[in-house]
């Protein structure tokens, strides 16, 4: 199965389940109406990496967010990154469609950033896993991994001896990279005292 299509399969999974009372996630609905506002503040000011911007942005977009506690706008920001993964697959596969007109070097870099992507969408499915679990050290670290891959994406078009390639994919990569930064620092929020304060 591609990565594409078994996205599309979890995002099902995912929605429903957001949406459904289940016995196991009976937190969902929101403890404060300035939740979004207040984690992603909360975030940005451990974090100078940290978007508020795109934080604010990405989660309001969603409606469900609206009616979400921590775990909640967690998950929401794990969807988010699972598609902004699978629409970069879609944008790789096209500029290597294009290959005529590539640098043979920049070719290269999205074969392999095509690699870091296919197995980040499968690490971020076991993050989700591993968060609906309440397993927040492991989803952490399957976050933290995905960041990582978006970096290494990134900087494999500096290397090129002599010469500093333009990276086409650097929104992409921005964006996975702060998309599973608001659900890392979440999983930290709630494994300190700062989602208590948070939840009253």
């Amino acid at each position: 199965m591609s990565p594409i299509s078994f996205f599309s399969i979890f995002l099902c999974y995912c929605c429903s389940f957001l949406i459904t009372p289940h016995e196991n996630f009976s937190t969902l609905a929101a403890t404060s109406p300035d939740i979004i506002n207040q984690t992603c503040r909360t975030c940005a000011d451990e974090n100078h990496v940290f978007s508020y911007d795109l934080c604010t942005t990405s989660l309001q977009a969603v409606p469900v967010s609206h009616v979400a506690n921590l775990q909640g706008l967690a998950l929401i920001a794990m969807e988010l990154a699972l598609k902004n993964a699978s629409n970069t697959l879609l944008i790789i596969q096209n500029l290597m469609a294009s290959n005529e007109s590539l640098d043979p070097f920049a070719l290269v870099c999205l074969k392999d950033c095509w690699q870091l992507y296919s197995d980040g969408i499968r690490t971020l499915v076991d993050a989700v896993g591993a968060f609906l679990g309440e397993q927040y050290e492991n989803a952490n670290i399957w976050l933290s991994a995905v960041m990582e891959a978006s970096n290494t994406c990134e900087e494999g078009f500096k290397e090129k001896e002599g010469e500093v390639l333009p990276s086409p994919l650097t929104n992409e990569n921005y964006n996975l990279f702060q998309l599973c930064e608001i659900a890392l620092c979440i999983g930290h929020l709630l494994t300190s005292g700062s989602a208590l304060l948070m939840r009253n």
